[in-house]
């Protein structure tokens, strides 16, 4: 991302907010374990305002009139602490390559803020996230107030900033969309290497493992979630991010993951036979959901409402319910009764952005909004049935969710993730030669062998032969 792209942003929330101040601190850095920090991530908000990913850092934005400041706070530069943990951008350096106007050493923000606050109307602030950094902006503001004789005060209006940020990222713009695109084909990349490199009895942390590794040589920074690599009657779990299970020869395997890109994830499932052949069962379900997930996919399109497109795919749904004998009844029946959310249990899909679970309403005033250019949401239908009693034998343990990234445009939709094999013949056509990723390996970023890895195999190239998982665990 340019600095421009930053700086355009800037200038929306200032045109969108009131005459005031608008404050946005940086996640507090969290201790993992002895002298160990959790591994950090940009908080999302500061990061689109301002292009700043570093620890201990805050924005602020003042409006008055046609007059407006971008201030940063941020670490100064200190040689001792890079030689350890890496360069800083220090105040020079907010001010020279993120555009601020004024910056300043973070431990200054607590004498500098009272200045920023003082008879300034109104503050935008999230309040309920940092506990501890809430008491430091509720004191001023009180400090403020106490001193109205003198002619001070602070802000009396307090409004939540994501009143503006959160409809300016629902929609994005060609910029977004690029990022957004670059996220999707690395985490395409991962699952077609993933998809290729299962092999009965291995273990579905080093499945997992594949596709996180080739997310992280073709340019990912981090995963967007937890990898959900599931085998079996784990697939059934929803958000299953244990991974420590061996995947069996009739097994299917749902992988649900996405690539972290420059601060931007993508977010795809696929679900495909670690044989590489679907039962017939099997395929039966898988089809269904494949057909939900298409009739979803033909509702999005401007004007369309969530609830619209949620609904296309659970109609599907419940005639595949009815045709598999997982439930007795007519699908008016079975969806005003609710009965589908055994097997069926969640919305169709969520907004997608800078959080995989990107911000922004469904709902507003009880009514499902509208699509509109720009939006980009996922469409992931799943059936599941639970190796359990009152799961029909014949079903269970089989769980199947499609999931892809589609883009709202103008007249219809754009899936950003159709590279990845989804239609049963194109899995299997695609997985011929199981564990054939092992063979054709090699770098991406070696200068003159820029050839895809994962899109076709070698001529000689032969099936890995299968191998015990590393370990037993649990199935």
């Amino acid at each position: 991302m340019v600095a421009e792209c930053f700086a355009r942003r800037r200038r929306r929330f200032l045109d969108a907010m009131q005459d005031g101040v608008a404050l946005f601190p940086s996640w507090p850095v969290q201790r993992r374990n002895a002298d160990q920090d959790q591994s950090y991530r940009p908080d999302s908000d500061l990061f689109y305002l301002t292009g700043f990913g570093e620890q201990e850092s805050a924005a602020v934005l003042i409006k008055q009139g046609r007059q407006v400041r971008y201030i940063l706070f941020v670490r100064p530069r200190d040689p001792a602490m890079e030689q350890w943990v890496g360069h800083r951008a220090g105040v020079e350096g907010a001010l020279r390559d993120f555009g601020a106007d004024e910056a300043y050493p973070i431990e200054e923000l607590d004498a500098r803020l009272p200045a920023l606050l003082e008879n300034r109307d109104t503050l935008y602030f999230e309040f309920g996230r940092h506990e501890a950094f809430d008491a430091r902006v509720l004191r001023v503001i009180e400090e403020l107030k106490a001193g109205v004789r003198n002619g001070k005060f602070g802000p009396w209006t307090l409004i939540d900033p994501r009143t503006v940020l959160w409809p300016m990222r629902r929609v994005k713009d060609a910029d977004d969309l690029a990022d957004l695109q670059r996220a999707a084909d690395v985490t395409m990349a991962g699952f077609k290497a993933a998809m290729r490199a299962v092999v009965p009895g291995m273990n579905e942390c080093e499945l997992a493992g594949v596709l996180e590794f080739e997310f992280k040589r073709r340019g990912a920074q981090r995963v967007g979630f937890e990898t959900i690599c599931a085998a079996g009657d784990h697939a059934t779990t929803l958000h299953y991010i244990t991974n420590d299970g061996v995947i069996g020869d009739t097994d299917l395997v749902l992988l649900d993951a996405g690539a972290e890109v420059d601060m931007v994830s993508a977010d795809i499932t696929r679900t495909f036979p670690a044989s590489g052949r679907f039962s017939p069962i099997q395929r039966r379900v898988y089809e269904w959901v494949l057909k939900a997930q298409a009739a979803a996919i033909a509702a999005v399109k401007p004007g369309a409402t969530y609830d619209q497109v949620h609904r296309a795919a659970l109609e599907v749904l419940v005639d595949g319910l009815i045709d598999l004998k997982a439930l007795k009844g007519t699908r008016a029946e079975i969806i005003e009764s609710g009965t589908y959310r055994a097997y069926f249990m969640h919305r169709i899909g969520h907004w997608l952005g800078s959080d995989v679970h990107d911000v922004g309403a469904y709902h507003v005033d009880g009514k499902s909004i509208k699509l509109e250019p720009g939006m980009v949401i996922t469409i992931e239908p799943g059936l599941y049935f639970k190796d359990a009693p009152g799961t029909p034998k014949a079903l269970r343990g089989i769980g199947v969710r499609i999931e892809d990234d589609v883009a709202v445009v103008k007249g219809g939709r754009r899936i950003l993730t159709d590279g990845v094999p989804k239609a049963v013949e194109d899995i299997e056509a695609f997985m011929a030669q199981p564990g054939s990723w092992w063979a054709w390996l090699h770098p991406v970023t070696v200068a003159g062998d820029e050839a895809e890895a994962v899109e076709a195999p070698p001529a000689a190239s032969k099936a890995a032969p299968a191998r015990k998982a590393p370990r037993k665990t649990k199935a």
